[in-house]
C-alpha cells in the first residue's frame, strides 16, 4: 500500500519509495508496477500526475483529481510557486549553503538556466580509503531547486564536484564502486521530504512533509555514515 500525506476533494499526495516507476517512460524501460496505476487501484479513483520523480528517488509526489485542478497546479510549478525540498548524500563536505546558478541543456539539446539552493546539514568522514585520501567524507544537505529542470539536482551537484552518492549517469563511478565493494550498496540516496505551495482551489497554504521510511537504502547509507535522521523519519 502506498502511503498517503495529503488528500481531500481536488489533490492527494502519497509518499513515493525508492525504485517505483511514477509512469510509463521511454527513458527508463519498463516495470512490473507504476505509481499512477498502483495510487488508481488502491483508492479506486482516476488521478492525474502533477510533477515527477525519478525512479530512484522518493518522497513526495502529488497528484490531482480533476483537470482542472491539474491545470492549476502546473501553472505554479511554471511560474516557480511551488517550493521543493529534498534531502541528499553528497561525496564531500559541500560549503554550509551556496546557490548553485548553471545552465543546463536538456534531451532536447536546449539551453535551459538551472538554480539550485542547498544548505549542509551534518558532514561525515569514515575510516574508507579513496585514492590517495586515507578516508572518506560526505555531506548531508538540504537542497531547493528553484527550477525544474531534468536531472537537475544530479547535475548541480556533480558540477560543484560533489555529486550525490550513487548515481551513475550524473556521479562518481570510482566512489560508487568503492561502496558497492565495501557494503553492497548501489542506491542513491535522494528523497524529497517536503513540498510547499499553495492550494489552487481552497488558496491555503500546504506543506506535505514526507518520512524517510519508504527509502531504507538512505537510511542504510545515513547509518554507516553516522547522520542522524530523526528529523526526517
Amino acid at each position: 500500500m502506498l502511503e498517503i500525506l495529503y488528500q481531500d476533494d481536488y489533490l492527494i499526495a502519497i509518499n513515493k519509495p525508492s525504485g517505483l516507476l511514477v509512469h510509463k517512460s521511454k527513458y527508463a524501460g519498463p516495470a512490473d508496477e507504476y505509481a499512477v496505476e498502483k495510487l488508481t487501484n488502491q483508492i479506486g479513483k482516476n488521478v492525474h500526475l502533477v510533477h515527477r520523480l525519478d525512479r530512484k528517488t522518493s518522497g513526495v509526489l502529488l497528484f490531482a483529481f480533476d483537470k482542472e485542478t491539474l491545470k492549476l497546479l502546473s501553472d505554479q510549478f511554471m511560474d516557480r510557486k511551488v517550493e521543493k525540498k529534498y534531502l541528499a548524500i553528497l561525496r564531500g563536505w559541500a560549503k554550509e549553503e551556496e546557490t548553485i546558478d548553471y545552465d543546463l541543456t536538456n534531451e532536447n539539446e536546449i539551453v535551459q538556466n538551472a538554480i539550485t539552493y542547498y544548505r549542509r546539514l551534518q558532514i561525515s568522514e569514515i575510516d574508507l580509503p579513496f585514492l590517495k585520501h586515507p578516508t572518506s567524507r560526505y555531506s548531508l544537505v538540504e537542497a531547493i531547486p528553484e527550477t525544474g529542470r531534468f536531472h537537475q539536482l544530479r547535475k548541480h551537484f556533480k558540477h560543484i564536484l560533489h555529486p550525490i552518492l550513487g548515481c551513475r549517469k550524473h556521479g562518481c563511478n570510482k566512489q560508487n564502486k568503492l561502496w558497492l565493494n565495501a557494503f553492497n550498496i548501489t542506491a542513491m540516496p535522494l528523497h524529497s521530504h517536503q513540498l510547499n505551495f499553495k492550494h489552487p482551489i481552497t488558496e491555503q497554504n500546504i506543506s506535505i512533509n514526507a518520512s524517510l521510511n519508504v527509502n531504507p537504502d538512505f537510511l542504510q547509507i545515513g547509518k554507516i555514515l553516522g547522520f542522524d535522521f530523526e528529523e526526517y523519519i
